[in-house]
């Protein structure tokens, strides 16, 4: 074949710069290859928090796995983890409370709630049964992981390490509750995977104000995260059916 294409000497043809948009391009199908790669390895679990002797207590994942006891989910998300899959856990309870500075407002329910703080009710009962749960659950994913492991609470962190624990909260309440506890576990697990790549476009919760985290103090007393930012940082909260507030 010759060397002159169009009358132009090939081997003198100055290579042309890549524009602007030719690079977003590229950074867009690269960003898209991970989020389908890690999108394949993710495992998928939800916790709906609650008495385990009373049998209130129930979770599923999206390998098939379902359970009423936490430490099956805990075996089962450490089982992942030691599997260099990367999992997004939930928790049907309140993981973070506005810390407001007039003291009039400090039990006024979060913005998305609607009729059903967290300070009352429903809510306040799972997040009081969610301090230890949770905490609980934790503790016993990281004792049987076979090497360290870091923990998240921001969305964008997680993608980009493709590995690790991603914590979430579930929202799930009124007309969007099933007749088991396992199954709302599992329809809160599904609203996150159909969120995906990026749920945090649909966070239901997010405060205008500061927050104490207390999913952030499980963190921080399990060994997750050793940095005392982690107490003021909210994390992604995911719910279902969000016309049943």
């Amino acid at each position: 074949m010759s060397k002159y294409h169009n009358g132009v000497n090939a081997a003198n043809k100055k290579p042309q710069p890549i524009t602007k948009s030719a690079a977003s391009l590229c950074f867009f199908r690269r960003l898209s290859m991970t989020l389908g790669r890690m999108t394949k390895l993710l495992l998928t679990a939800c916790a709906d928090i609650g008495s385990v002797t009373a049998g209130n207590f129930g979770w599923w994942s999206s390998d098939g796995q379902s359970g009423l006891e936490p430490s099956t989910l805990a075996a089962s998300v450490a089982a992942a983890l030691n599997s260099n899959r990367p999992v997004a856990l939930g928790f049907e309870c309140p993981l973070f409370v506005p810390l407001t500075e007039g003291e009039l407002e400090l039990t006024r329910a979060r913005p998305g709630e609607g009729s059903r703080p967290w300070s009352a009710g429903a809510g306040c009962g799972a997040l009081t049964t969610g301090l230890v749960q949770v905490a609980w659950v934790l503790r016993a994913i990281r004792a049987s992981l076979k090497s360290p492991q870091v923990g998240y609470l921001g969305w964008e962190a997680f993608r980009n390490a493709q590995s690790g624990l991603f914590i979430w909260e579930a929202f799930v309440s009124g007309k969007s509750k099933a007749s088991t506890h396992v199954a709302d576990a599992q329809a809160a697990g599904e609203a996150f995977i159909q969120a995906l790549p990026n749920p945090s476009l649909i966070n239901a919760v997010v405060c205008s104000t500061q927050v104490y985290s207390l999913v952030g103090a499980a963190m921080l007393r399990t060994g997750w995260s050793q940095s005392p930012e982690v107490l003021a940082e909210a994390c992604l909260v995911i719910k279902v059916n969000t016309d049943a507030a």
